[in-house]
């Protein structure tokens, strides 16, 4: 009797972490590290955008949070239908136990939300839409009756621009460069930190007038006063205005506001510390390259966006 109690403590004890690792819940960020490449996979195969098909994922699974998904596998809440003669599942939605689909894997339910959309004629000029059209896409999806959310498009156009999940339809498609495919494909997780605080720059000296001199990711700034002109501030630092408006993306006509971070030297190529910037309503992706200390045009070349890109607010910037 004691072997036995024994024996079943340590079974117990043996398999808690199993336990508690089941039920441990996925970010966004990782559900689209681990799914990504199903979705490209089924982009190929079926010419469904692999970044709708994410969104949808995404929206529809809560992540791969919801009961739908972790006990039937789910990912994209479709109902048995007449047609299924698959395994079932019954749970409370828009009617009291009714039946969705199951699989025994995830990457089932992406082939069957794949083949949902491409066998039936009601989503046929979806088909019709240019493949790169993830816009048309989301709103056709709401056209053709997918969802009854009013805002469903828009709510899948978040998530594709928060998690920049159109560069899986380029990888899909064959577009990016061989490194270009390799750096999103091995990339981690897209999580924003908090981010710095302009107030919090490291002081490193002072300029002949007097000046403090901050550092931010390793480059050397100070702020703006009320009034203050590039040509004034150059003159004031021995440097050229047009290598101030150089180091800082600014046009001749530009105005300082009093406070504006003004990098004194070439900013860095990507940030040393940080992964990811959301940009905020109103934020630009110029704002993002002041307060990093990240040039410009790197931001653009590392979110594979074209040069004068104005991303929404809620989209993921990488910083590296």
């Amino acid at each position: 009797m004691t072997v036995w109690k024994g024996t079943c403590l340590f079974f117990l004890f043996w398999h808690l972490p199993l336990l508690f690792f089941a039920q441990e819940r996925l970010s966004s960020e990782d559900y689209i590290i681990r799914y990504n490449a199903i979705a490209v996979k089924k982009m190929q195969e079926f010419k469904i955008p692999a970044s709708i098909t994410l969104a949808q994922g995404l929206l529809e699974s809560g992540s791969g949070n919801s009961t739908l998904a972790r006990e039937a596998n789910n990912h994209f809440g479709i109902k048995c239908h007449k047609e299924w003669t698959g395994k079932t599942f019954h749970m409370d939605d828009d009617e009291k136990n009714e039946c969705f689909r199951a699989y025994k894997h995830a990457e089932e339910s992406f082939d069957d939300h794949s083949r949902f959309l491409t066998e039936r004629s009601r989503y046929a000029f979806l088909f019709e839409l240019d493949i790169m059209d993830y816009k048309g896409w989301a709103e056709g999806l709401k056209k053709a009756g997918y969802a009854t959310n009013p805002r469903y498009p828009e709510l899948l156009l978040n998530q594709v621009n928060r998690y920049n999940l159109h560069r899986y339809d380029s990888i899909a498609m064959g577009l990016l460069k061989k490194q270009e495919k390799k750096d999103i494909e091995a990339e981690p997780e897209l999580i924003s930190q908090t981010p710095p605080h302009p107030g919090g720059f490291e002081v490193v000296g002072k300029t002949p007038s007097g000046r403090y001199l901050h550092r931010n990711n390793g480059k050397k700034l100070l702020f703006a006063k009320e009034g203050e002109s590039i040509t004034v501030l150059a003159r004031e630092l021995n440097v050229y205005a047009w290598q101030l408006l150089k180091y800082n993306d600014l046009a001749k006509d530009d105005s300082l506001k009093q406070g504006a971070i003004v990098y004194v030297e070439k900013k860095a190529r990507k940030s040393s510390k940080y992964k990811a910037h959301t940009l905020r309503k109103g934020e630009t992706l110029k704002d993002v390259s002041q307060l990093y200390g990240v040039r410009l045009s790197r931001l653009e070349k590392l979110n594979h966006w074209s040069e004068g890109a104005n991303p929404p607010a809620g989209t993921a910037v990488r910083l590296k």
